[in-house]
């Protein structure tokens, strides 16, 4: 419960937590922010690590000129893409048997999501579900387990990473520049979040209207 807590904190008061940082480390919060994108596209079992509002907030931070925007933009488009690689080839070599045991994060409903989401979206998932919290980290999980070939899964790995991470960069880094922004800041990065949840509640919802009319037809 305490780890939960802490993790809230940090998604809702981001801006506070990453000013620290930057504050008191310098030069060593690149390489923080390279490893939690890593760690967030690359381990199955660290989902729950900002994405979407981390790469916006450390962009705003380099518009506030806090960061260096070319700097922050290479090594973080660097952290997704070899994320999803390393991802990619432990779903080839673990495949399935890392959700035989009843891992309180390796949960396989979200390996059914995510190949539910292969099945209506095909070789675009890769790339699409770089815009989804949790489908983002499972699905170069499940395309290493045989959904798609290396070959082919490299080329959506590095157009999907190179899409995200310069919407969110970007974008922050422009809206960091605005005062309104500068003044709201905390505002802004809950709005970041509450838009990247969007995509889940929408198939949480899809999902529970499907069950429930599948029980009603049985019934």
């Amino acid at each position: 419960m305490e780890l939960i807590n802490q993790l809230i904190d940090i998604f809702l008061h981001l801006d506070k937590h990453l000013g620290n940082i930057i504050q008191t480390y310098g030069t060593w919060t690149y390489g923080l922010l390279f490893l939690t994108i890593f760690m967030e596209t690359g381990l199955v079992v660290t989902p729950f690590l900002p994405g979407d509002s981390l790469l916006f907030a450390a962009g705003t931070f380099a518009g506030f000129g806090d960061l260096n925007i070319w700097l922050l933009y290479a090594l973080v488009l660097s952290a997704a893409i070899i994320g999803d690689t390393a991802n990619y080839w432990i779903g080839h070599y673990i495949g399935p048997r890392a959700f035989t045991s009843n891992s309180r994060f390796l949960k396989k409903k979200y390996l059914d999501r995510t190949h539910e989401f292969y099945e209506r979206h095909g070789r675009k998932t890769i790339i699409l579900a770089r815009f989804v919290p949790i489908i983002r980290t499972f699905a170069p999980f499940v395309a290493g387990i045989g959904a798609m070939s290396y070959g082919r899964f490299i080329t959506y790995n590095v157009v999907g990473g190179f899409l995200w991470v310069s919407i969110f960069i970007f974008l922050g880094y422009f809206f960091g520049q605005l005062p309104l922004v500068q003044s709201n800041f905390s505002v802004v990065v809950i709005a970041i979040i509450l838009i990247s949840l969007l995509p889940m509640v929408y198939e949480f919802l899809k999902e529970r209207r499907h069950s429930t009319e599948t029980q009603a037809a049985a019934d």
